[in-house]
């Protein structure tokens, strides 16, 4: 059982320790899958594509996968979009320890509302949710609403499950790092 248990730590480390860049997709298949989150989210969400455009930003991971068996890490590529064009590529990862097993796949949305927090989260490499900047990450079920005008953070997230509901998660721990795709 113990070399299983270290088998399974070894292969996370490598997930981990491999550069970046040697993961990421294409260009072309990021930004199909920021567009089809983006349309699910607006679809399911009511006041969703307000929020979007008082937003300087968006940044999107359209799938998020977290595997886990004691020790546990999570993995996704995503855009970040201004204006509704994509400027750069981001990944997202982090690891933890504790009762866990088995795999799920989210999507992770995080929009910036005012440039100041734009600013600060393009110009730090390996910018870390918690130690960088704290987002609110916004909890709202599948057909419900979002008052744009109560929100004041401004860093905000959603995290979505395949089936456009609302994750009541955290993010905290998660760095995001700049990529350059294929």
């Amino acid at each position: 059982m113990s070399r299983h248990l270290l088998l399974a730590f070894v292969c996370l480390l490598s997930l981990f320790a491999a550069p970046p860049q040697s993961h990421a997709g294409s260009a072309y298949d990021i930004d199909a899958g920021v567009d089809a989150t983006l349309d699910r989210f607006f679809r399911h969400v009511r006041g969703a594509r307000e929020l979007a455009d008082k937003s300087v930003g968006i940044l999107v991971f359209p799938s998020v996968v977290k595997a886990g068996f004691g020790f546990g890490g999570e993995y996704g590529e995503g855009a970040l979009r201004i204006r509704g064009r994509t400027v750069d590529y981001y990944n997202t990862l982090s690891a933890s320890v504790g009762f866990q097993l088995g795999v799920q796949e989210r999507s992770v949305i995080i929009m910036f509302m005012t440039p100041e927090a734009l600013d600060q989260f393009r110009r730090t490499a390996g910018w870390k949710i918690g130690a960088d900047a704290s987002v609110a990450v916004i909890t709202v079920g599948i057909g419900g609403s979002i008052d744009t005008n109560k929100i004041t953070s401004p860093v905000i997230g959603f995290i979505l499950d395949p089936k456009g509901l609302m994750y009541n998660l955290t993010l905290e721990g998660t760095k995001i790092s700049r990529i350059n795709p294929r």
